[in-house]
């Protein structure tokens, strides 16, 4: 098996070392020097984990700073003849909205890969990315830092499940991920389409979902109209939720062939699963 932490050394301590300086490196620090910077001679982050910004919410916050300017300054890096946001990037759209010619900023010095982790993790933290977002990140960081789903999901707090789960979602069609983007479908919705391994099938459930608003319980509740079995023992159930959530994948037992089923969905899916149980 491949270590994914070979390459680039640095892992999951230099992670965790960032995450747990975050609160120094992005909030403003008594030594930190707040100076007002040209608008024009700031660049966004173009490996920023947040595609999209909903336009609403900028024009509110843009009003917001045409009374009261920019509360918290943003953090930025210098790069060549420009400034690079590492954090703020909606402060600094809606301070362009709002008709601002510069904006409060602390200047970090900062290598891309603190720079990129600290971006994540801001976003992550304040709930500001999407599913899609989200799984598009996680899965940057990893290939490029070598870090494990495990490393990750350590240095962000979250589940390695919930890793593996949210960057599976991008195995879905193309026409399901635009949903997913757009905030059509939920996670959860996402999660349970990823079973559907028909491309078109996958979309036309999708777009039912949306045009009826159903939600997981509705589709969970008409597979088992479908199979037209009802579980009985809560035991069972409740030790296959487990397994799902250890596993980050679908488990099915069937007590009267005495089989527990696990899902994969390719070998590299497959491997993940090896890794997990095995221990190789």
């Amino acid at each position: 098996m491949t270590n994914k932490k070979g390459g680039l050394k640095r892992g999951l301590d230099v992670f965790i070392k960032d995450k747990d300086n975050l609160e120094d490196l992005i909030k403003p620090q008594k030594k930190d020097q707040v100076i007002d910077l040209d608008i024009k001679d700031i660049t966004a982050n173009e490996d920023q984990a947040r595609k999209s910004f909903d336009p609403d919410r900028l024009k509110d916050l843009a009003k917001s700073i045409e009374s009261y300017g920019v509360i918290q300054p943003i953090i930025v890096r210098k790069l060549d003849d420009k400034y690079e946001i590492i954090a703020g990037e909606r402060r600094y759209r809606a301070s362009k909205l709002a008709g601002k010619n510069t904006i409060p900023a602390i200047i970090k010095d900062l290598d891309d890969f603190q720079r990129e982790k600290i971006s994540l993790i801001e976003n992550v933290q304040r709930e500001d990315l999407n599913p899609y977002e989200e799984a598009l990140a996680y899965k940057s960081i990893i290939e490029k830092y070598e870090l494990t789903q495990e490393d990750l999901a350590k240095g962000l707090g979250k589940s390695r499940p919930y890793i593996s789960n949210t960057i599976r979602l991008l195995r879905l069609d193309d026409r399901v991920l635009e949903l997913l983007k757009d905030g059509k479908i939920s996670y959860s919705i996402a999660r349970e389409l990823l079973s559907i391994q028909d491309k078109d099938a996958q979309y036309e459930k999708a777009l039912e979902i949306v045009k009826n608003s159903l939600t997981v319980k509705d589709l969970t509740q008409k597979k088992k109209k479908k199979t037209k079995v009802k579980k009985t023992n809560i035991f069972l159930e409740e030790i296959e939720e487990r397994f799902i959530n250890s596993l980050g994948t679908k488990v099915k037992i069937d007590d009267d062939r005495k089989v527990i089923s696990i899902n994969y969905y390719d070998n590299e899916d497959l491997q993940r699963l090896i890794e997990i149980i095995v221990g190789e």
